[in-house]
């Protein structure tokens, strides 16, 4: 007689996924929170943590608590690339640098960060670094423009609320940094359909950028074009750029099935 899939599990793996589980909505927590939220000694909880931070799944700050690690972010990842928006995206990324002769990404809002979801370089000598798994501020990339102006109202207004309020760190001499320019920024954006980032968040790089979405019409997520600000001025980037990443993003929307 077969035996039922449960008798085969192992408490020590099932205790740690419940750990790793136990940060759905927590930014960081420590071993005593942990311990009691696990109904787990402390000493139980060390040894789980101190496994997984080996790991790279658990990483500990400056305060003695811990937060998820890169790992996790490298696992979604690898689980985001078999959705379909990864999936689809992936000969899209490939048309646009081979259009632009650029590197293409794309990429989705988490926590008002922008997190790279997949991404594609051209064969120039001279192009802009893969950010595939990495995470940058919002309000000074194209990318995360595009994802904060052209979501629902209620995102740039919690933004608005919960971080651009309390100040708006400055990556380059060139960041908007003050927030009434940021909004009615990001407000033109979201007017316009699309975004540049012209050595806002890293000195010689510029990008352009456009939403895609979903058969609802709801944003899914940006695309961008990124290369060497030496070969893409704002004329460049509105002339050549802009048009074909708009392009793309509309041709990956509709793919997902939006009509728009």
């Amino acid at each position: 007689m077969q035996r039922a899939k449960s008798e085969y599990a192992i408490q020590t793996v099932s205790n740690a996924l419940r750990l790793l589980e136990a940060f759905e909505g927590e930014e960081e927590l420590g071993v005593t929170d942990l311990a009691k939220r696990l109904n787990l000694h402390k000493n139980n909880v060390f040894r789980l943590l101190a496994t997984l931070e080996q790991k790279g799944y658990v990483e500990q700050d400056e305060n003695e608590c811990y937060r998820l690690g890169n790992s996790c972010l490298q696992l979604a990842h690898a689980f985001s690339r078999t959705r379909a928006l990864t999936r689809l995206a992936r000969a899209v990324l490939e048309g646009l640098a081979r259009e632009t002769g650029e590197t293409a990404h794309l990429g989705v809002l988490r926590e008002f960060e922008v997190v790279h979801l997949d991404g594609e370089q051209a064969q120039d000598l001279v192009v802009t670094a893969l950010r595939v798994g990495q995470r940058l501020p919002s309000h000074c990339s194209a990318l995360g423009k595009v994802l904060l102006a052209c979501a629902p109202s209620s995102t740039l207004e919690s933004y608005d609320r919960q971080v651009a309020s309390k100040g708006i760190a400055a990556r380059t001499d060139e960041t908007i940094v003050d927030r009434d320019k940021l909004i009615e920024h990001l407000r033109r954006v979201a007017a316009q359909g699309w975004a540049l980032d012209l050595e806002e968040c890293g000195r010689g790089l510029a990008c352009a950028a456009a939403p895609v979405h979903d058969g609802s019409g709801r944003m899914l997520a940006a695309l961008s074009v990124s290369g060497p600000s030496f070969r893409l001025d704002r004329d460049e980037l509105e002339s050549r750029i802009v048009p074909a990443v708009v392009s793309a993003a509309s041709h990956l929307s509709r793919r997902l099935g939006s009509a728009l």
